[in-house]
């Protein structure tokens, strides 16, 4: 994984799991056909973070290993998950998962690809797969095609702490290297979280580029945040909008 990736989130676990939307349920629906998942498929969630996408995979009724190398984000995933028989936790990266090999079914990563290395992690998903079998890639995006989303935007490219252009693109430039010579399946799926002032505030310091609470540079971040929301808000609260954008091809 990239350098300081591992501890980037470290100090954000309870903003993350607080205001990070989750995923719909449709992916599910699409991979479970796409990928010819039986009942009880294993699936590895790779940077498992604090178990957002294997939520969903849990809930479709499968099998579900969620591997993430920081500790603090492994342990929220472990509190919330811990009424699934059906999930295990492990401490791994992308590149050395410590999974078993040749025994899962579909490999995924949420919000996650654009911390690995894809050569490597492209080898290690290809020991731990079954043959034949795919790879997914998800991302909840926000997306600026309404004002509120526009203008939010702007406040955060604003205050954003780390202008790096793989972290704010998602390393989407690279997914199509990453399946080769497969072909790359994508879909797109609408998705939006209902915030109040407060939520608006914690879902942007959940970003790992932006100041912390206790940096001097979150007051006028704040200010220019409570502007937004003043101009926008409906009884209260304003909608972030997303898409949940899925790539998936074979790798194996």
């Amino acid at each position: 994984m990239l350098p300081n990736s591992v501890e980037r989130f470290s100090s954000r676990v309870s903003n993350y799991v607080r205001f990070r939307p989750g995923y719909p349920a449709a992916i599910v629906d699409l991979l479970r056909h796409e990928c010819d998942l039986r009942p009880n498929a294993r699936i590895a969630d790779i940077g498992s973070g604090t178990g957002f996408l294997s939520r969903v995979f849990l809930d479709g009724g499968f099998w579900v290993t969620g591997v993430e190398p920081n500790g603090e984000m492994r342990a929220a995933a472990e509190s919330m998950l811990r009424g699934f028989p059906n999930f295990r936790s492990v401490e791994g990266t992308a590149e050395a998962t410590t999974l078993e090999g040749g025994a899962h079914d579909l490999a995924v990563a949420g919000q996650a690809f654009h911390w690995f290395n894809p050569e490597r992690t492209r080898r290690e998903w290809e020991r731990i797969l079954k043959p034949h079998c795919f790879a997914a890639l998800i991302w909840n995006e926000r997306w600026p095609r309404t004002d509120v989303m526009l203008d939010i935007e702007e406040v955060i490219d604003r205050y954003a702490t780390d202008h790096d252009r793989s972290i704010r693109e998602g390393g989407r430039s690279t997914i199509a290297g990453f399946f080769a010579p497969a072909q790359v399946r994508t879909a797109e799926f609408p998705n939006h979280q209902d915030f109040d002032f407060e939520g608006v505030k914690g879902r942007v310091l959940s970003c790992s580029y932006i100041p912390t609470e206790d940096d001097p540079r979150s007051a006028p971040m704040f200010d220019d945040l409570k502007r937004v929301f003043d101009k926008y808000q409906n009884g209260g609260v304003i909608r972030f909008e997303y898409r949940t954008e899925l790539y998936w091809g074979k790798l194996t």
